[in-house]
């Protein structure tokens, strides 16, 4: 999985435990704030996957929403864009599902510390 730079310096942030939310307005006015799990590049576009939460900053569905990340430069604050094409929406959400794939290997093959010693 590739990634561009602004995508690596964003993850890079959230990895290091780096909270960072996005507050989302609704088309009905109200605002939802999202956790931000991720960002990905596909077909050298940047999307940030978001994780909604309650009032309680508690996500008990486990939806995520996408959204295009329009980054202007560091003066500017990002922008959020709607995915409207069925098949780009469809290779974000591929592309997320390669990612959790990977993070769900990555802990199943990582041994503690103690164990991998006594091999």
């Amino acid at each position: 999985m590739e990634f561009s730079k602004i995508a690596t310096d964003m993850n890079t942030r959230i990895e290091n435990d780096e909270q960072m939310t996005v507050d989302i307005e609704l088309d009905d006015n109200k605002i939802v704030t999202c956790a931000i799990i991720i960002v990905l590049t596909v077909n050298s576009k940047d999307y940030i996957v978001l994780l909604p939460l309650d009032k309680n900053g508690q996500n008990n569905d486990g939806s995520v929403w996408f959204y295009e990340f329009i980054y202007k430069g560091e003066d500017e604050e990002p922008e959020l864009g709607y995915i409207e094409d069925d098949a780009e929406y469809d290779a974000v959400a591929e592309a997320f599902n390669l990612y959790l794939d990977d993070v769900e290997f990555d802990e199943l093959v990582e041994l503690p510390e103690e164990d991998s010693e006594d091999l």
